[in-house]
């Protein structure tokens, strides 16, 4: 299977030189996504709608290599400041209470002073039944 380039339309993939997720067989690596709304290039102050818009954007790549946040097996969530981790709680719950994919948190500086998380994911495609 070739490796194919998924892209979310963010100015940042062309300027920096990246794709916003890669398939390479049965796997998909979703690069470090922000809370950015790509479709205005805007993001919200507060961590918990930047974390909720994060997963969005997430899964629209999902679904774009034929896969879902349903099928991730590893996450990692990347925070400026540790201690604003638990605000993201309630959310990742939403998304991933029932498929408890492997995670990580670091605590790191971002690219830009107003992301205040970024979440990577790994998932893997399905065979059809």
């Amino acid at each position: 299977m070739p490796r194919k380039l998924i892209s979310s339309g963010s100015t940042f993939e062309a300027q920096i030189g990246y794709s916003r997720a890669v398939v390479d067989g049965e796997w998909v690596f979703v690069s470090g996504t922000t809370g950015f709304d790509y479709s205005t290039m805007t993001i919200a102050d507060d961590i918990v709608e930047q974390t909720e818009q994060c997963l969005k954007n997430i899964a629209d790549a999902l679904q774009q290599a034929g896969s879902s946040l349903e099928d991730v097996v590893r996450a990692t969530y990347i925070l400026p400041a540790a201690s604003e981790f638990e605000q993201c709680w309630p959310i990742l719950r939403k998304y991933f209470g029932d498929i408890r994919p492997a995670a990580t948190m670091i605590s790191a500086g971002l690219a830009d002073p107003r992301i205040r998380i970024e979440i990577e994911v790994t998932a893997k495609i399905r065979s059809a039944p």
